[in-house]
């Protein structure tokens, strides 16, 4: 018997956790930056105890340049006869309409999956998502990193094909059920957040022949959306980010080296959070975000020699979750 077919619960469902079911998605894409584009996509509908009903999986013609093909398997020759992403999304929406969207890194897949949306001139039919890393942490699990094999072991589901959107989606399924159960048999409260679908694009061709494989777009130009200069932010700094304490409105935030969600997408989730963001590090600044802290950028460097609180783009999300208001 397979996790998947273990239906029975030890004891009664929590009444605050979403009752419309999940689905579990999985993207395979041409890279990380924000005019990237989705080559495949799949997803498991599970019931709201974590129940697998159905899935699906599509290829998708990106109209550019595949990306790494030696992660995805993905070329050119097997896209050009697939559908373009206007054509799948309304299936695409069938999959995911009401339910709560479960990835890994999902502020990652959510952020590929509405800019797709964007340019199809459609909305993604998406309110809420759950990010299984975030709630490997919420369950404080024994892993020695997040990647989804290490979640995958720690449950002895088996992965057959890494980086293949259907078998990923699978994977995520089969680990996602035992640790819902796990949260609902002690009471912790899943860590949703809500998704605010993207109303507009703006288009930003690549220049023909120039190969882009691993390439980050810049942030000044072309992209997802037009760019623009923030508000000032409201609200006084109130000094530095201690650890185990949540970050409060006001917070002088900077970024330093590459991100795997979009970097202005991430910047906008900090300032909607009341957050400050600032463009460089200086000894008011409240936080550094960097997955790389040992680099010798301007920013980890002014960060070590002020000694400026660093942590990384996960815990950086999660702590998003939760920022306390201002000082009055």
């Amino acid at each position: 018997m397979t996790m998947l077919d273990d239906r029975t619960t030890a004891a009664p469902w929590p009444t605050a956790y979403p009752t419309q079911g999940y689905a579990v998605v999985d993207v395979e894409t041409t890279g990380l930056a924000r005019d990237d584009r989705i080559v495949s996509a799949a997803v498991y509908r599970l019931d709201a105890q974590g129940n697998v009903e159905d899935h699906w999986y599509t290829l998708v013609n990106p109209e550019r340049d595949p990306g790494p093909v030696w992660i995805h398997g993905l070329t050119s020759d097997v896209l050009a006869g697939a559908p373009l992403f206007a054509e799948v999304a309304a299936e695409f929406s069938a999959r995911l309409d009401g339910r709560v969207l479960v990835a890994h890194n999902a502020m990652f897949d959510w952020s590929m999956i509405a800019r797709e949306y964007a340019r199809a001139e459609r909305t993604a039919p998406v309110r809420q998502r759950l990010c299984t890393i975030a709630l490997s942490k919420e369950l404080d699990l024994p892993l020695s990193n997040f990647k989804l094999e290490t979640l995958a072991t720690h449950f002895g589901v088996v992965q057959r094909r890494a980086h293949n959107a259907l078998d990923d989606a699978r994977v995520l399924a089969e680990a996602f059920r035992p640790s819902l159960h796990a949260a609902a048999e002690r009471g912790v409260r899943l860590p949703l957040l809500e998704c605010r679908p993207l109303t507009e694009w703006a288009s930003s061709p690549a220049a023909s022949g120039v190969p882009r494989i691993g390439r980050q777009a810049s942030y000044g130009s072309g992209g997802w959306r037009p760019s623009r200069k923030r508000p000032a932010c409201p609200y006084p700094n109130p000094g530095r980010y201690e650890a185990d304490k949540p970050l409060k409105q006001g917070m002088r935030v900077a970024f330093s080296g590459d991100t795997s969600i979009d970097r202005e997408l991430l910047e906008d989730r900090a300032v909607e959070a009341g957050l400050h963001v600032a463009t460089s590090v200086s000894r008011l600044t409240s936080l550094l975000v960097t997955n790389d802290p040992d680099s010798a950028t301007s920013k980890t460097v002014k960060a070590k020699a002020f000694g400026t609180p660093v942590v990384d783009e996960a815990a950086f999300t999660q702590l998003l979750r939760d920022v306390a208001p201002a000082d009055e």
